[in-house]
């Protein structure tokens, strides 16, 4: 018997989210019991889960890849919906500022104007300023900033506070400038390209956001198919409205608005897995749409998205071999399908599973070669936000690679600080996938996540305080079954853009 009710009303809502109403009860129970803490083992390091590749193998890998191309498909998936809002947070503040603060007080945005000539956004404020009779230049003399930074947030002028990164102009070049969705249009043309030179890309977006998409694909696309002699394939979807989770109040119970309705929250970046699991590929890459570089640093993130593609590729080859032996009843491999998935898919199984005879263990290696592949970069921590790579302890007691954000490390106890502390790397989205099966039919993707690595999070709504809970994380618990490879991939291919004024930073200037 459930310690919740709900109204008519709320069960009407529920039903047209298209959520049953034993999953509300267990988010309900979820915020009761609290999500627990992943159980470090060990950090993932060179040697020790992270694979460093020499020259000549990152070259083998990408050529290895570049031959399968011609038999494998392949698509970009892009997860594009979130708002730039966060990336203009220093000129907000700035708007809003009211009588306080100088000019000087605000470096970030002195900055900002100081360095406009090396922003790809520099033309278009400068032609929105002539619509309103301002010109630019002056307004910079006299030091009237105010006008200008309402120009770049604001509808009437660029309105560049409430558009998607993927639609804000991040590079400038001699003749051009670009946004992220034509450079991911570009990276595509390199190395998602295949028979009959088609390149698919796959964008997720919010719904308010459908319609500019829409424009500046239509607007850009016969000209990178021109230039780079492919034909595009654009596809867009939507954080599907079943992957929302309920919110509630201080006490755990469902957070009603002002109207008495309940809350629902969008489910974080793990909701994404839906639209992951209905892609039609056998390979997928797997990129944030801020992580763009200008054409000058592209090579080297060419080079290694290729050589990511092309282990996985050798994985995927490997893993279907192993699994054909084992319907063939060939046991006399066991030992050797055993050592595979501990040596080369770093899963070690825990010793009670490594004593069953040898129907049940024929029958459990198949069950842990029969999942999705993934191939993760990692990039040397120097400083980045972002989750790193661990040995973890799952709830079979098997240990395996997982990708691990600081919000699910228990770091009040001191050993799994300390494993915390000593990690090398961190994740920079930067994924090569595939998600069929040796006979190419596609995984349920719901079958390989772990249900209890969602996160909850302190919100608000209408001045209320609240709690949020956000599914698991797409390349975290939504992926924790999965079969992980994690390779090391220079700094020069991770080039994210949290703020505005990361778009002045070198990797960022054409």
């Amino acid at each position: 018997m459930s310690q919740y009710s709900f109204t008519k009303e709320d069960l009407e809502k529920i039903a047209q989210k298209g959520i049953s109403r034993e999953l509300i009860e267990v988010q309900l129970d979820n915020f009761r019991k609290e999500f627990p803490a992943i159980k470090l083992v060990a950090p993932a390091t060179v040697g020790d889960g992270i694979i460093r590749l020499r020259d000549e193998q990152s070259q083998e890998f990408a050529e290895k890849y570049q031959e399968a191309q011609k038999d494998l498909s392949s698509i970009k998936f892009v997860p594009a919906s979130g708002a730039a809002s966060r990336m203009f947070k220093s000129l907000f503040e700035f708007l809003n500022r009211g009588d306080t603060g100088s000019n000087e007080t605000y470096p970030d945005v002195i900055e900002f104007l100081d360095r406009l000539g090396e922003m790809a956004l520099e033309k278009d404020l400068e032609d929105a300023l002539w619509h309103k009779g301002l010109d630019l230049g002056k307004l910079i003399e006299e030091g009237e900033f105010t006008e200008i930074v309402k120009t770049v947030l604001e509808e009437d002028g660029l309105n560049y506070g409430q558009l998607p990164k993927g639609l804000i102009k991040f590079h400038k070049y001699e003749n051009e400038c670009r946004t992220p969705v034509e450079e991911h249009f570009i990276e595509g043309a390199e190395y998602c390209k295949g028979v009959g030179n088609a390149v698919h890309l796959h964008f997720t977006i919010s719904p308010e956001h459908e319609e500019p998409f829409n424009s500046l694909v239509n607007k850009v696309k016969s000209l990178y198919e021109k230039r780079y002699d492919v034909k595009f394939s654009i596809g867009f979807s939507i954080q599907h409205p079943f992957t929302d989770t309920i919110a509630v109040d201080p006490g755990n119970k469902p957070f009603r608005a002002a109207d008495g309705s309940i809350l629902f929250r969008p489910g974080g970046h793990g909701a994404l897995l839906a639209n992951l699991g209905e892609l039609d590929a056998d390979i997928v890459f797997i990129k944030n749409i801020d992580n763009v570089c200008p054409d000058r640093l592209k090579p080297e993130t060419y080079l290694y998205k290729k050589a990511l593609a092309g282990i996985l590729v050798d994985m995927r080859e490997k893993v279907f071999r192993y699994i054909r032996a084992l319907d063939v009843g060939i046991c006399k491999e066991l030992e050797v399908i055993e050592l595979f998935l501990e040596k080369e898919l770093n899963l070690r199984l825990p010793e009670a599973d490594k004593e069953l005879k040898s129907d049940k263990k024929q029958k459990l290696l198949k069950q842990k070669l029969m999942r999705p592949i993934r191939v993760c970069g990692m990039v040397k921590n120097e400083g980045e936000p972002g989750g790193g790579p661990f040995w973890t302890l799952n709830r079979d007691d098997s240990v395996s690679l997982q990708i691990v954000e600081s919000a699910q490390i228990d770091f009040n106890n001191p050993e799994q600080a300390e494993i915390a502390g000593s990690a090398t790397h961190f994740n920079p989205v930067d994924l090569v996938c595939t998600t069929r099966d040796y006979q190419g039919n596609p995984f349920n993707l719901q079958a390989f996540v772990d249900a209890e690595t969602g996160l909850i999070s302190s919100k608000s709504s209408d001045g209320r305080d609240l709690k949020a809970q956000e599914l698991p994380g797409l390349w975290n618990g939504a992926m924790s079954d999965w079969n992980t490879l994690f390779v090391e991939v220079p700094v020069e291919t991770f080039n994210p853009v949290k703020t505005i004024n990361d778009l002045l930073r070198p990797q960022h200037q054409a």
